[in-house]
């Protein structure tokens, strides 16, 4: 039986948010039903309304989804209805880079998380009307206030933990923590820049305090999310200029071990790369328009010197996510600093706040 609920539905390119009645089918055999307690408001979210990438309208975003399972498909053997769980991006779980231990690197990533349907093409999601609407996005589509994720998705974690903050960790967190304690997996004491003070590149601030990291220097052009950065653990906070990457070497006489980029433009990542010191690593997690490309100097690249695309922090999220939900409740990873929250209906507000930078990571209540 379908279950009746509100999403918030795009219905042009660019425009605003509609909070719409909607029906959301029965879990199949490998799928939950989860009712949404809260969902966080990522940058890619904004990106895909604007059709910057798809899935295109009538859509349901939202990918920062937490909540408590309803109901669990036939098939479901790990989670039964009451769990708490997180929701992640989707994977096949049997492609090369899922049987490695790599699933956000899936070969089907792109169909699976942007395509707007399940894999065979159906959709649970449907307005008042019948129509049906693009949604299964990054798996779930959590602004809406039940959602028909596969169980491989939906992370069962703590109910000790406050499950309205922890949407967050199933994309912008665990993709800037997992980037540093995972993909860059820096040694105690390394020193490594984070460009871009969001979300994501304070999960990285946060990820390099746990690692142990010495100095950790952010880089903005924000004043006020350079001081949150110092707040939660960077040693130095340089303000975002040309004369960046000498100050970066400055401090870290000569250039960084690690190198983070958070924002995902050309001239970003060209100087996380520049300052690199020999044998660096720099890694990027920003997301963009396609298309744009990066001019490196062949020389700097060739002196041991590495860049490398990282997704959702290149973990496998049913590991990952409850260990930062243990590293929250320990303390060590504050990110409820960063949390600004939203009533449902006022999606609208809480998107204009993200993008105008009031807000760092706005967190839907439902």
């Amino acid at each position: 039986m379908a279950s009746a609920g509100k999403a918030a539905v795009i219905r042009e390119k660019s425009g605003p948010f509609h909070i719409e009645d909607v029906e959301v089918g029965e879990p199949r055999a490998d799928e939950v039903l989860v009712r949404i307690v809260a969902s966080g408001i990522c940058h890619t979210d904004i990106i895909v309304r604007d059709q910057v990438l798809p899935p295109g309208p009538p859509a349901i975003l939202g990918h920062e989804g937490a909540g408590v399972v309803e109901a669990v498909g036939s098939g479901v053997g790990l989670l039964a209805p009451g769990d708490h769980v997180v929701l992640a991006p989707m994977s096949c779980s049997m492609c090369r880079n899922c049987l490695i231990g790599h699933p956000m690197n899936c070969d089907s990533f792109t169909p699976l998380n942007f395509g707007g349907c399940r894999a065979d093409g159906s959709t649970a999601y449907h307005d008042s009307h019948g129509g049906k609407l693009n949604a299964h996005f990054f798996g779930q589509s959590s602004f809406s206030s039940h959602v028909v994720v596969s169980a491989r998705s939906a992370v069962k974690v703590s109910d000790q933990a406050p499950l309205e903050l922890l949407g967050p960790l199933g994309c912008g967190m665990q993709t800037g923590a997992g980037a540093v304690l995972h993909a860059l997996a820096p040694p105690a004491g390394a020193s490594i820049v984070v460009f871009g003070a969001g979300a994501v590149g304070l999960a990285a601030v946060m990820g390099a305090v746990i690692a142990g990291c010495d100095p950790i220097i952010a880089v903005d052009l924000n004043a006020s999310r350079l001081d949150m950065a110092v707040e939660l653990g960077a040693t130095h906070a340089v303000q975002a200029a040309e004369d960046a990457v000498e100050q970066i070497q400055a401090v870290t006489g000569g250039g960084a071990d690690f190198a983070l980029d958070a924002v995902g433009l050309p001239t970003t990542l060209r100087q996380a790369f520049t300052a690199l010191n020999v044998g660096g690593t720099a890694g990027l997690v920003g997301a963009n328009a396609l298309g744009q490309e990066v001019s490196l100097d062949l020389m700097h690249l060739l002196f041991g010197r590495t860049v490398k695309g990282i997704i959702e922090g290149d973990t496998v999220p049913s590991v990952f996510i409850p260990r930062l939900v243990e590293l929250h409740l320990r303390g060590r990873f504050p990110f409820d600093k960063i949390v600004k929250r939203y009533p449902f209906t006022e999606i609208n507000t809480a998107v204009a706040d993200t993008e105008a930078g009031r807000a760092i990571k706005s967190v839907l209540i439902y």
